[in-house]
């Protein structure tokens, strides 16, 4: 009797551990599949920008260029950490650590760049004349060397604050959870830090994209300016502040995990966690592909051209 039920516990325990693999390996497809589609259209965007001198020597599509660039390689690395948690891969915190300050640095330029093409749309609109000697190629390159100095700044802080933990009262170098970013704050200082810097930094740019797109509506309803050019600028704004503010959700992305898992079962977390993940995660990093490959008219035919595999009719 003992080793019927003994045996009885054993299949189940085996059903339920074949159970588990199948979901991982199910929702792992789910989610891979349209973070390789993104990726994807993000090379392929990445790939067209670089394709024609119009794009080359264009402010706002170099810019353009420096956005996609850092969601394609934050949209790699986060899933990339995904697929080490779904496969349960422990690493060492050397490893966990490159992998984490790369997320956080690629992270961080999305919205500031965002901030700089609200306002060199703001500066076409609003001051047209003036578009031309204020928004330069050199100027441009300055702020996109402006902006990866301040996000490396901030790695370079975070770096520090981690050096500043002591590694000797661990047994070794070993992880004893799968690798994420909150596990990486090993100190107090380091999690105060890291949300005070981004609460900052997205009001900061939330409050500027804000200004932006305010003052493009006001250029709008105004007689001396050009105002198809203006409602176009404004819907673009418009999109850029939803994008923001989703990504803005993916930095709140494990406070509310967190929130969630003490009100469910752990199998509805992990979904909700993964639902999570597809649509805070990965979709803000896929929009601006969104937004400019299917309403600029200068890029649209051109992408469809590569997407199309370079077909006659999209000549």
């Amino acid at each position: 009797m003992l080793n019927a039920n003994l045996s009885q516990t054993l299949n189940v325990s085996t059903e339920q551990t074949y159970a588990g693999l199948l979901g991982r390996i199910l929702f792992t497809t789910l989610t891979g599949m349209p973070c390789c589609l993104f990726l994807l259209i993000n090379g392929i965007m990445l790939f067209t920008l670089r394709s024609k001198a119009v794009f080359r020597e264009t402010s706002r599509y170099i810019l353009l260029y420096n956005l996609l660039f850092a969601d394609a390689f934050m949209l790699a690395l986060s899933q990339l950490l995904y697929i080490m948690a779904a496969c349960r891969l422990i690493t060492t915190y050397p490893v966990c650590g490159v992998i984490t300050l790369l997320t956080i640095l690629t992270n961080e330029i999305s919205p500031l760049t965002l901030v700089v093409m609200c306002l060199e749309r703001y500066v076409a609109v609003c001051y047209p004349p003036r578009h031309a000697t204020i928004i330069t190629i050199r100027n441009t390159g300055l702020a996109i060397v402006v902006i990866w100095a301040i996000c490396s700044l901030n790695v370079l802080t975070a770096v520090f604050m981690l050096l500043n933990f002591s590694f000797e009262d661990q047994q070794n170098l070993q992880m004893k959870d799968y690798c994420r970013r909150e596990i990486m704050f090993l100190n107090p200082v380091s999690d105060l830090y890291d949300k005070v810097y981004t609460y900052i930094l997205f009001c900061s740019a939330g409050v500027a994209v804000s200004f932006s797109y305010i003052g493009v509506m006001v250029a709008a309803r105004s007689a001396t300016t050009d105002k198809a050019s203006a409602q176009k600028a404004s819907k673009t704004l418009l999109l850029h502040l939803v994008q923001l503010g989703l990504i803005l959700l993916s930095a709140l992305h494990t406070p509310s995990i967190q929130a969630i898992s003490k009100v469910v079962d752990a199998i509805t977390s992990d979904r909700l966690h993964i639902v999570h993940y597809v649509f805070i995660i990965i979709l803000p990093r896929c929009l601006s592909s969104l937004i400019y490959g299917l309403r600029d008219q200068t890029i649209r035919p051109v992408l469809m051209y590569y997407l199309c595999c370079r077909l006659p009719k999209f000549q």
